[in-house]
């Protein structure tokens, strides 16, 4: 075997350290991927348990809710049901402050009726074009029983009114069109704010 020069020998020793310098790259690089990878995978997994958590919370409020809609509409107001899959046993609803309306509550005959605001919307009206129209934001907790027991909602919705020539003594008269839900939850405070904001302006 041939002797090698010195300048062979450290030839052979810095290809050998630039080998061992490539190889420890490799592995930091591959430390690295698996590093990646494994934290990849670790957030795939904890979005897909966020996703199963919120969906499983959405069909548990879609389970506890108590949409209402309307069963009919005429002059009397406006006879409630409920959209869910249980029928309808309560209704608590309450009014903006500023109208001075007590709150109601229904039970056999699920009716909001037009008379409890027929005297202050027509006073608040008063001197105005004979044809107005707009909402009255209310606060209804209601109730409906399940095999399960009775499950409730509180949610505001809009009660769209009306007044026209042909009342008392060819004054007005003051009628419910409908009732359009805007939102689960909210207070008393929600929906005077709300009233501040819909309530028809004096005549000038």
């Amino acid at each position: 075997m041939t002797d090698e020069t010195p300048a062979e020998k450290a030839e052979t020793r810095a290809i050998r350290r630039r080998w061992i310098s490539i190889g420890e790259a490799v592995a930091v690089v591959g430390v690295v991927i698996a590093g990646l990878t494994f934290w990849s995978g670790y957030q795939d997994r904890q979005d897909a348990a966020a996703d199963k958590a919120a969906t499983r919370a959405e069909q548990s409020a879609q389970r506890h809710r108590v949409p209402l809609t309307t069963a009919s509409v005429d002059k009397r107001g406006i006879e409630l049901r409920s959209a869910a899959d249980c029928p309808l046993s309560s209704t608590d609803i309450r009014f903006p402050s500023a109208l001075g309306v007590g709150q109601q509550t229904t039970v056999a005959t699920h009716l909001i009726e037009a008379d409890w605001l027929a005297r202050p919307m027509l006073r608040l009206t008063d001197g105005g074009a004979d044809r107005r129209e707009g909402r009255v934001p209310v606060l209804i907790t209601a109730t409906c029983t399940t095999d399960d027991g009775d499950r409730s909602e509180i949610a505001i919705y809009d009660l769209l009114w009306k007044t026209e020539p042909g009342g008392l003594l060819g004054g007005r008269s003051f009628a419910l069109r409908g009732l359009v839900r805007r939102q689960s939850g909210g207070d008393q405070r929600t929906i005077d704010w709300l009233w501040a904001a819909a309530a028809p302006k004096p005549a000038t």
